[in-house]
């Protein structure tokens, strides 16, 4: 799913972001991604979606060369992937059902089958209620939510998290925490970036440590269970 061979990120001012980042992660796994904050996470999963390209080094993700995307294949590649930001990020002009259904209709589902699928994810989410609200009546853990909804509307093979719980109380921490745990048994591929100590307690599995650009692999937990 993601194979990452000596990967840097140096940027025009001299800042190096990534160094020699080698990584494998396999369809069907959980994967942490931890670390202080500068230690370069954001800047690994931005490379993933294609949102930046590497100095040097390349990357395969779900069977597309990083280095060799025009702009059609890496709105392919976009396609197959989800992405959740610590910010929801929603539109507050839609409705929550809108708001979920608009990554769809852009992708081209048609209007009647995107919002099918929409209240199917709200559902998920345990926001029916809510699909008609506009975002401003929603609380922090039901903004995260609608943001996972929005992004597993495209059914992606590899969900991408940064920080989804960082700016949740402790409760709606959980709530996220269980929902990518149910999107990971329903045969998703996730990679969750966080230094948030609750969820590190709470996923117990295979753990990356970022530091200074670098990447180690940690051990995974003997208990390990999702």
């Amino acid at each position: 799913m993601i194979r990452l061979y000596d990967v840097s990120k140096v940027y025009p001012s001299g800042r190096v972001a990534l160094r020699d980042v080698q990584m494998h992660v396999t369809p069907g796994e959980f994967v942490l991604l931890t670390g202080p904050s500068g230690s370069g996470k954001s800047t690994l999963l931005r490379i993933l979606f294609g949102d930046e390209i590497a100095t040097t080094g390349h990357g395969i993700v779900n069977g597309r060369n990083l280095n060799r995307l025009d702009v059609g294949s890496l709105a392919k590649l976009r396609r197959e992937l989800g992405l959740v930001f610590q910010d929801p990020r929603l539109i507050e002009r839609l409705t929550i059902l809108e708001n979920v259904a608009l990554a769809a209709e852009v992708g081209g589902m048609s209007r009647t089958h995107a919002r099918a699928r929409a209240a199917e994810l709200l559902e998920m989410m345990r926001l029916a209620e809510a699909s008609e609200c506009l975002p401003p009546a929603l609380s922090a853990g039901e903004s995260q939510r609608v943001s996972l909804a929005r992004a597993l509307i495209n059914r992606p093979a590899l969900l991408l998290a940064d920080e989804p719980t960082g700016r949740l109380d402790p409760d709606a921490s959980l709530e996220i925490i269980e929902l990518l745990r149910e999107v990971h048994r329903d045969g998703t591929t996730v990679l969750v970036a966080t230094h948030d100590q609750g969820a590190l307690a709470a996923l117990r599995c295979r753990t990356f440590f970022m530091y200074e650009g670098r990447l180690v692999e940690a051990d995974e937990p003997a208990a390990a269970e999702l």
